[in-house]
């Protein structure tokens, strides 16, 4: 059926393009100009001039390539702007204009990279480099991941703001280190490739479950990082742990895009071909020492599920096991839920129930949508459905993917 609003389909197109162009449209910016947030800010002027011209001219064919050119257009019209840089509008004006085509750029792949490694310099806190790396690579609204952090959206716009500032003052240079520098900030940029990648595997918020596209570039930066830094265990464990996990997206939602559940999944959708990889990608971390890494042991409990050729055949005392030492190496109140869900498939529900408990006393999770949802499958199998329902609500209240809404509100109609 035709769209009511023309105008109100252009602008969701809008938003679909900015989702999938942000990170190469910014990253090219940047190379240019050598300015993080005024990169952002030229993005945002062409997101702009989208929004206001589409809807009337229709969408271009090659529509990251014509908001690379408005964007460029911007930084020529600024730099004129400025007096005191007449002689720099020849060079920067000549470097711009030389290229309109967006998507054969030689340097765009090259980009992505030191726009994240930029993103994550150590003058950054962390907290500040994931939230300017899913600005700027994953295009997600300020909201978003103020959502996602559990923060107010003004609190994170600001820490956005100093972030970029930051970077701007302190001539945070726009390429990938080498050497002595290379280790130091690795670290911080695996997080937040993984950081992206759970961005597509798991969306904050949107009608859909998954971004597959934002999987696939963060796979993609993870095989760059793995031949940037061949002997460093973690880039393979993460590298491995995206490739297990991705191998199931085409059997977590159906036709209709309704999610299914793990244990419901049709393996045989499962992809084999990245299982192979993620397998040898997770021996080649065990080999180089990383066994106890935390991506390395996600990555191992991933393989559980990967090797299990039925549900049944699950090796959920190992997963919990796994658990056990993920909390060591990397304690956090959601590996401890997810360690719970473990120790329920492999000693019984009222089991986990009791650590699930302990957590929402600890309130560290309070809004965390998945803690009601399994805390309420857990009453269900201990046959409470009225405690289940109530739930399975708090649940679908917590969290913006619509998805994961219907699915929620479904199982509470369940419990009747």
């Amino acid at each position: 059926m035709p769209e009511a609003d023309p105008t109100r389909a252009t602008h969701r197109a809008v938003d679909a393009v900015w989702r999938i162009e942000a990170a190469r449209l910014i990253a090219g910016l940047a190379r240019v100009v050598r300015d993080v947030g005024l990169a952002e800010d030229l993005a945002q002027e062409a997101l702009v001039a989208a929004l206001e011209r589409w809807p009337t001219s229709g969408i271009p064919d090659n529509p990251g390539a014509w908001l690379m050119t408005i964007a460029k257009r911007r930084a020529v019209d600024g730099v004129r702007r400025a007096a005191r840089m007449e002689q720099r509008v020849t060079e920067l004006g000549r470097a711009l204009e030389t290229t309109v085509e967006f998507d054969v750029e030689e340097h765009v792949e090259d980009d992505v990279l030191r726009l994240m490694f930029t993103a994550c310099h150590p003058v950054l806190t962390p907290p500040a480099r994931a939230a300017l790396t899913l600005k700027m690579l994953a295009g997600l609204r300020t909201e978003e991941i103020a959502r996602a952090f559990l923060v107010p959206t003004p609190t994170m716009a600001q820490r956005i703001v100093r972030a970029k500032k930051t970077l701007a003052d302190a001539r945070v240079p726009f390429e990938v280190p080498t050497g002595a520098e290379l280790a130091p900030r690795l670290a911080s940029v695996l997080g937040v490739v993984y950081l992206l990648f759970n961005e597509g595997y798991s969306a904050t918020g949107g009608p859909d479950l998954l971004r597959p596209a934002l999987c696939d570039e963060a796979m993609r930066l993870g095989r760059v990082l793995a031949a940037l830094a061949p002997q460093q265990p973690e880039v393979h464990g993460l590298l491995a742990l995206m490739e297990l996990q991705a191998s199931r997206l085409r059997a977590r939602t159906d036709a209709s895009g309704e999610i299914v559940t793990l244990l419901d999944q049709d393996r045989g959708r499962w992809d084999q071909l990245l299982i192979h990889r993620g397998l040898a990608a997770l021996d080649r971390s065990v080999e180089l020492g990383g066994a106890a890494g935390r991506y390395t042991v996600q990555a191992a409990i991933a393989a559980c599920h990967a090797r299990a050729r039925t549900a049944d055949e699950t090796d959920w005392g190992q997963i919990a096991t796994l658990y056990g030492v993920l909390a060591q190496v990397a304690p956090s109140p959601v590996v401890e839920l997810n360690r719970a869900v473990a120790v329920g498939m492999a000693e019984g529900p009222a089991a986990a129930l009791e650590l699930v408990d302990a957590l929402v006393d600890g309130g560290a999770l309070a809004r965390y949508h998945l803690l009601p949802a399994v805390r309420a499958d857990l009453l269900v199998k201990l046959a409470r459905p009225g405690e289940a329902k109530a739930e399975f609500e708090r649940a679908a209240a917590l969290t913006d993917n619509e998805r994961e809404r219907t699915l929620l509100l479904g199982r509470a109609a369940e419990c009747g």
